[in-house]
């Protein structure tokens, strides 16, 4: 049973082939982890930021995360529209640390959307937890590069 539990960690913890942008964070040793258990510095990983300009692209191509690891990400809008940002189904599948405009921190319980009206830029900060395949995309868009997929393993 122990060695097939390592094993099954083994599969988990390997790094998957993909062909787009791959971001994965290794997990820390319970050891490093400390107090601040999952939040640990050895947990944590930034995101490139994704883009929120009229017609330009949200993302450099597909991010891939791993469940338990702590993420930053920037979500940047430069004010050339005004655009929102859509996924509850990705936001129901991570464990929202905080949320950061402005200086101003937010630690909700859950988010929908995000809606930009001028320039600025949001960090949010999260555990991805629930595995799966969602996306995050401009609501009413239809075009591929006006949504980002994201897969948790």
């Amino acid at each position: 049973m122990k060695y097939a539990l390592v094993a099954a960690l083994g599969l988990l913890l390997s790094p998957v082939a993909a062909p787009k942008m791959v971001h994965a964070a290794p997990l820390c040793d319970a050891k490093q982890m400390g107090f601040a258990g999952l939040l640990a510095k050895c947990n944590r990983e930034e995101l490139p930021p994704i883009t929120m300009a009229s017609g330009k692209p949200l993302a450099e191509g597909d991010l891939t995360l791993q469940s338990g690891a702590y993420y930053k990400i920037e979500i940047i809008a430069d004010g050339s529209a005004e655009l929102a940002l859509s996924g509850p189904d990705f936001f129901r599948a991570i464990w929202i640390n905080e949320v950061v405009i402005n200086d101003l921190e937010i630690r909700p319980l859950g988010l929908d959307s995000f809606e930009f009206d001028d320039e600025g830029t949001i960090e949010l900060s999260f555990i991805a937890i629930k595995p799966g395949r969602y996306t995050l995309s401009i609501p009413g868009s239809s075009g591929d590069s006006q949504k980002v997929a994201i897969s948790i393993q």
